[in-house]
């Protein structure tokens, strides 16, 4: 029913059945991990009325809610690095904890709950209100660092577009080219804010 790839890595459809309602994938090197897309595979739909809670088990941290899937909404993307908080466990996350690793593995788990839709808002809707990024993405308007390296790999972006090869220590690059850059981007910027950084990952 469900697939899962991190990004850089194979695809995996090797989910480990719990019960009827709950699943989990393994992912391990998970210290290296950026970014995981979860899915629906398409051939088995949910329930009506039901959708599927994605939650993050890091060893010693305990469960995270990254976020949801729906029959509307069937796939999804987390950030996985620097979006982990302190977190409470419920009795549908202690379910998982029984299979999982010891807390020196750097295995994680991305756990899998189906529940009503509903319920699964209530969830969403409490990470919102207390800040939590449920979302793959984090708001570039409140994080100057994630702001300054997607500037930075737009920068990077541009420039390689014009050397080729890409950009080394030994690549000259004009500062013609460099301002030409600017202007674009300030222009972009100016256009409709720094939501075009997103889609540039």
């Amino acid at each position: 029913m469900f697939g899962c790839c991190v990004a850089g890595r194979l695809l995996q459809t090797n989910l480990t059945q719990v019960d009827d309602t709950h699943a989990y994938f393994e992912l391990p090197n998970a210290s290296a991990i950026n970014h995981v897309c979860v899915f629906l595979l398409g051939d088995v739909p949910f329930p009506e009325g039901f959708g599927c809670a994605v939650h993050l088990y890091w060893p010693g941290k305990g469960f995270q809610l990254l976020g949801m899937l729906s029959n509307e909404k069937p796939s999804a993307i987390f950030r996985l690095r620097s979006t982990f908080s302190s977190s409470t466990t419920s009795a549908t996350q202690d379910r998982f904890s029984s299979f999982l690793a010891a807390p020196n593995d750097v295995i994680a788990i991305l756990g899998l709950s189906i529940e009503p839709l509903a319920q699964l808002q209530v969830q969403l809707a409490s990470l919102q209100s207390a800040g939590v990024l449920v979302e793959s993405r984090p708001d570039l308007t409140r994080d100057p660092a994630a702001l300054a390296e997607r500037i930075v790999k737009h920068l990077f972006n541009y420039i390689s577009g014009f050397t080729g090869g890409g950009v080394t220590p030994e690549v000259a690059v004009p500062m013609s080219l460099i301002a030409k850059w600017y202007e674009s981007f300030l222009g972009k910027v100016r256009a409709g804010g720094v939501g075009f950084l997103e889609r540039a990952e």
